[in-house]
């Protein structure tokens, strides 16, 4: 005889749901902080694919794909990439070495600018790259297996 279908998942779901964008919220946090404090785009990227991660762990791995489709984190990861090598061939380009951050902006002797923003830029292709690469990591592996009918726990 079958009973009432019960979600034995309820509790998981309801602390999910308001934990995943604090998750997101922090990894903001870091990456932000990065200039300053420990931390930055490789920590952010991979605290981002945490939320998603734990996202396809509770609600499943197609809702997952559904709301970060695979075709985004690949792209991601690719931009992630061109933003990097971009900050680095525009030094380059501006006279300076690879990543010199100090020629960005043609700045007077002592300015500093140009190195800021060269570190968020790179900071931000790094958190690009990695969180594009490990997404697209996790979802090869998680997208071999069917998923655990609700049965059979």
């Amino acid at each position: 005889m079958a009973g009432p279908r019960t979600d034995h998942h309820v509790i998981l779901r309801v602390v999910a749901k308001p934990l995943i964008p604090i998750i997101s919220l922090f990894a903001l946090y870091v990456h932000f902080h990065g200039d300053y404090s420990p931390g930055g785009g490789f920590q952010a990227g991979v605290i981002i694919v945490v939320a998603v991660v734990l996202y396809a762990l509770i609600f499943g791995i197609t809702p997952a794909m559904r709301a970060v489709p695979p075709v985004f984190a690949r792209s991601l990861a690719a931009l992630g990439f061109i933003i990097f090598a971009g900050v680095g061939v525009w030094a380059l380009i501006m006279g300076g070495n690879f990543l010199d951050y100090d020629v960005l902006f043609n700045e007077e002797p002592g300015g500093h600018m140009g190195q800021h923003y060269g570190i968020i830029a790179v900071e931000v292709g790094v958190l690009f790259a990695v969180a594009g690469s490990m997404l697209s990591i996790f979802y090869a592996f998680a997208g071999r297996v069917t998923e655990i009918k609700d049965e059979d726990w």
